[in-house]
This record gives C-alpha cells, structure tokens and sequence, in this order.
C-alpha cells in the first residue's frame, strides 16, 4: 500500500533540499546498485526544482562520483571535522 511515503512530503511540505543520508554514500564507490539509487535520488530532486546535499563525504572519490552524478552540495569530515561556532570561518 502507499501508507505513508516520505516522497509525499515532497510535494506537501516546504522543501527546497533533499539530504542524502550517509548510508548511501559510503558505498558509493563499490556499490552499482547504491550509486544508481543515489543517481536516482539526485535526478528526482532536480525534476522536482529541489537540490541535493550529501552528507558522510569522507574521500575525494565520494566527492568526485557525486559531482558526476549532479549533487549540488556535500558535507562531511573531507571537508572538515565539526566544532565550534567562532572556529568556522565564513565562507569557507
């Protein structure tokens, strides 16, 4: 049945983001089928006028394969290690 569906949400809610959780992108470099639901992910946001944002990115193979497959965004310890407010530095 359709019960309830999170896809659902996007159509009802205020959502101008799709967050793709960590799970999916760790195995994205070794994983066909990941990569494809990611990939399908990514193109249903873009369809629907959402962006994407990966989150977990921990290698620049992750962050290369992502921005092949059209994520706008990414966070994750590559980028940085999470801390303190006035440690962050603007823009960056």
């Amino acid at each position: 049945g359709t019960g309830y569906s999170s896809l659902r949400a996007l159509q009802h809610f205020p959502v101008d983001t799709v967050k793709i959780d960590r799970s999916f992108v760790a195995p994205l470099e070794h994983d066909p089928q990941e990569a494809a639901i990611v990939a399908a992910v990514i193109s249903l946001s873009h369809a629907l006028g959402l962006r994407t944002v990966a989150e977990g990115i921990e290698t620049i193979a992750q962050v290369d394969r992502l921005r092949g497959l059209g994520c706008d965004l990414a966070q994750g310890f590559y980028f940085a290690r999470p801390g303190p407010p006035e440690e962050i530095r603007q823009g960056s």
